[in-house]
């Protein structure tokens, strides 16, 4: 099997931009690229997808357990030649400060994953060494085989780079990459923008891929990435839903899905008909409805012009269609969303209240919800694990579903109350691996709508 995780020392030190035009020149080889994100992150994926070809899964250990991720992991790279695993912040990083915690390290040792560090060699000749040392060092079960410098202008630059490291440590130094500002993504306020609304995203790809092989040896780093398969007894038991439908929200505004929650729903026999907020003037017939995160504040007028899909969501919740929404869904199904130039815009109002865009990130992380009612995931105590990444707040009086809790380190930093929960409708700032939950994908697909006259009272 071959396999890699490529890691950064730290956050902003070009690992996605190396990744994405390592991805880019293998496919352009002829492999088929399995790519992979470390923890929750959906841009990066839509950007490891539009390259590949292949839907990119993300490894969040502190969703999934390490049977889960096995079986995961396995489970997408069956046919592929290659898969790639894009680490996330700096190879330690994780959850507090215990580096097995949710980081890349840990993944890389869980899937027996060789890796490829990323530094920012920039200004530095020996004293690279010392860095990659530490790394090294910091976790000795860790596989390290190779590094690659970024931010280094010259040959001659590269050569003091690559002579100390070799020297010092024993790792092998695969290439380098020039500072070049043609590269850069374009940054939005949670993130990268997704891939979908690049413009002249192929021809910069395209680009990367081809500087990518000029000055690092993509096929030495392949040789490097043989290593042997995991296995797990694991295999997940699916409830049955033959038969249904799920409405699920997909366009620019709403794109935030992992593919393995798609997956799980479609082998639960459940039919998966998208439909756009944005263009489309009714829903699909269907038995429930999905509305996933995205950027709802950025479409907001849009959306707001699109009255009848708002009835129309309107009355599919007043006829109990069970409707499960989260983060940009909330948003959505909020009466208004107000941004951060101050304009106001109608939304579906299932739920009273407002949406704000905020400057600051409101919530970010990862956190567990505990039922205080009961919803369609489950009764109450019900408890889900997920993550909150969002620059917005919903200002309500409705009261809150859930009780949140933030850990680090094993101590309780956080407490908050949120999410939604009226009739077959919950929305909540929560995002959720399915697998993670199974329990609560098997209550929401047991959940059933009663009769337009019923809902019509709730």
């Amino acid at each position: 099997m071959k396999k890699l995780l490529i890691a950064g020392t730290s956050s902003g030190v070009g690992k996605t931009t190396l990744t994405l035009g390592i991805m880019k020149a293998l496919k352009n080889k002829g492999l088929k690229v399995q790519p992979y994100k470390v923890g929750p992150d959906y841009i990066d994926t839509a950007y490891h997808t539009h390259i590949t070809g292949s839907a990119s899964r993300n490894l969040d250990a502190y969703m999934l357990q390490d049977d889960m991720l096995k079986y995961l992991f396995n489970k997408a790279a069956e046919d592929a030649d290659v898969a790639v695993v894009e680490g996330v912040m700096g190879l330690y990083d994780g959850y507090g400060i215990d580096i097995n915690c949710c980081s890349s390290s840990y993944i890389s040792k869980l899937l027996k994953l060789p890796v490829l560090l990323v530094i920012d060699a920039k200004a530095m000749a020996a004293s690279s060494a010392a860095m990659v040392l530490g790394y090294k060092m910091l976790d000795p079960d860790i596989n390290l085989k190779g590094v690659i410098a970024n931010n280094v202008k010259t040959a001659s630059h590269f050569k003091l780079v690559k002579e100390a490291i070799e020297k010092y440590t024993g790792v092998e130094v695969l290439g380098y990459f020039p500072p070049n500002p043609d590269f850069a993504l374009p940054s939005r306020h949670l993130g990268l923008v997704p891939s979908q609304e690049m413009e002249e995203i192929e021809q910069k790809l395209e680009n990367l891929g081809e500087e990518i092989n000029k000055y690092i040896d993509i096929e030495r780093l392949l040789e490097l990435c043989e290593s042997e398969e995991v296995t797990t007894d694991f295999k997940p038991t699916l409830p049955k839903a033959k038969g249904k439908v799920l409405a699920l929200a997909y366009d620019k505004a709403f794109n935030f899905y992992y593919k393995d929650n798609l997956e799980l729903l479609e082998g639960t026999g459940v039919q998966i008909k998208k439909f756009s907020p944005l263009k489309d003037k009714k829903l699909p017939e269907c038995d429930y409805i999905y509305i996933g995160g995205g950027f709802p504040e950025v479409f907001a007028k849009e959306l707001e012009g699109n009255i009848s899909m708002r009835l129309a969501l309107r009355e599919a919740h007043q006829t109990g269609i069970p409707i499960y929404a989260e983060c940009g869904g909330l948003m959505y199904l909020g009466e208004s969303l107000r941004t951060l130039e101050d304009k106001q815009f109608e939304m579906v109002g299932i739920f009273k209240g407002q949406s704000v865009m905020t400057k600051g990130l409101k919530r970010f992380g990862y956190c567990e919800g505990e039922a205080i009612v009961e919803t369609i995931l489950g009764d109450l105590g019900t408890k889900l694990k997920g993550h909150e990444f969002h620059h917005s707040e919903f200002q309500t009086d409705e009261k809150e579903a859930y009780l949140m809790t933030k850990e680090r380190d094993g101590q309780v930093v956080a407490k908050w109350s949120g999410g939604y929960s009226k009739g077959n409708t919950l929305a909540t700032y929560l995002h959720i691996h399915f697998y993670s939950n199974m329990r609560a994908i098997s209550h929401f697909l047991r959940c059933h709508h009663h009769s337009k006259t019923h809902g019509r009272n709730e």
